[in-house]
């Protein structure tokens, strides 16, 4: 097992290429992942977001780190492609814990994990950048010491929780990021940066893959693409979307008693066959 999952780590390596990026469409239980992988995804990233709402909690280091790794495990057994996952914090108080997430991660057969440096209890809204690049060294002698190559996309949310001035911001994300990538991450993924100007200084200023999340509105995958952008994620979207469908096919069936909501759907005898592969 620790040989197939080594060569999917490092063809997940191989696909994150400036200028030429993977494109993750984020799953959230076995079926999107299979979907996505049947839409020609190289690779499938799972939202933490996503994962939760399917399971009943929200976001935000709020669920336990055995039902997430329950859902990461059954999206990795669904597809064929390497599985990265989103694992917020690590769902643990400590590196050490940290580094038994790790583990649980490469024994599911995902390949790749996202570790943010948010905190979502207490008065500041980032770790340090002492304790953060603590975790991910943890996160990567973990990885060594099982010998797999695994991926490690140190998230850095500055951007996305609004930390500093505006003018400061792209300098505070780049401490960051050296420090994240000394400590042996292997990316970094600043959601909430979309602006071309942005993404350009970000990626000149980063010493390795940058990973962007997109949202409607947001440039083009080609566009990121000349900018020099290694990796396009699209965080909790799909799933918002989805779930957007599931609220408006009830409304419609409860209020107006129609079912306009519903066209569009894929097909039945389709969707039983990709599960049934």
């Amino acid at each position: 097992m620790t040989t197939n999952l080594r060569d999917r780590a490092l063809r997940f390596r191989d696909l994150h290429v400036p200028g030429r990026p993977l494109v993750l469409p984020n799953a959230w239980d076995a079926a999107s992942a299979r979907i996505v992988a049947a839409a020609g995804a190289a690779a499938v990233a799972t939202t933490s977001a996503g994962v939760a709402w399917d399971l009943g909690a929200a976001d935000g280091d709020r669920l336990d780190a055995q039902r997430a790794l329950g859902a990461v495990a059954a999206i990795a057994a669904a597809v064929g492609v390497p599985v990265t996952a989103d694992v917020e914090s690590g769902y643990a108080a400590d590196p050490a814990g940290v580094a038994g997430t790790v583990r649980e991660v490469l024994a599911a057969g995902a390949v790749g994990v996202n570790l943010e440096d948010a905190l979502h209890a207490g008065q500041e809204p980032l770790r340090t950048i002492a304790g953060q690049a603590e975790r991910i060294a943890a996160a990567r002698e973990a990885a060594d010491t099982a010998g797999v190559p695994l991926f490690v996309n140190a998230r850095i949310d500055t951007y996305l929780r609004g930390v500093g001035e505006p003018a400061e911001r792209v300098a505070l994300t780049l401490e960051r990021a050296a420090a994240f990538l000394a400590a042996g991450a292997d990316g970094i993924f600043v959601p909430g940066a979309v602006d071309p100007e942005t993404v350009k200084e970000l990626v000149e200023g980063v010493d390795g893959p940058l990973n962007v999340m997109a949202w409607p509105g947001a440039p083009s995958v080609a566009r990121f693409a000349e900018l020099g952008v290694a990796r396009i994620s699209v965080g909790s979207g799909i799933a918002q979307a989805a779930h957007a469908v599931v609220r408006e096919a009830a409304r419609e069936l409860l209020t107006e008693g129609t079912y306009g909501a519903l066209a569009g759907g894929l097909d039945y005898g389709e969707l039983n066959a990709l599960l049934g592969e």
